[in-house]
């Protein structure tokens, strides 16, 4: 069996766990909660892993789909997208909850953006010595 199945069912185990104790109320409800999320997917995760081992064309559909150079391209750049769109969208609430006399947020939003950048200075530099 692979890796990921026995990731999947430790993922089913501790979202029962942490879903049988949120129940006995010992803790808070977003644990709770977070346990039926994991062991939602994590049942999902296992029956996707069954059915890639049992079905040939689905198998050979998510190869293709992994594999496929298009698809690594419109992804990255999908990634690329998002990382800019939210360093906008964070310097945009930045401002507007200065405005709004949101410290908090203001400091929260401002930080996401310094925190991205600090990333892509990162990366950039690992990827220059990499490429």
């Amino acid at each position: 069996m692979s890796k990921r199945i026995y990731v999947s069912i430790f993922w089913v185990v501790l979202g029962g766990v942490l879903a049988a104790l949120g129940l006995a109320g010992r803790i808070e409800g977003f644990w709770g909660s977070m346990g039926v999320a994991l062991v939602i997917i994590g049942l999902l995760r296992i029956v996707l892993f069954i059915r890639y081992q049992r079905d040939e064309e689905y198998r050979e559909a998510v190869d293709v789909q992994n594999g496929d150079e298009r698809n690594r391209f419109l992804a990255n750049k999908a990634w690329a997208w998002a990382g800019y769109w939210l360093v906008f969208l964070c310097g945009v609430g930045t401002i507007v909850f200065k405005l709004l006399g949101r410290e908090d947020l203001m400091m929260f939003s401002s930080g996401i953006v310094c925190l991205m950048l600090v990333l892509y200075w990162a990366c950039y530099t690992v990827l220059k010595r990499k490429y």
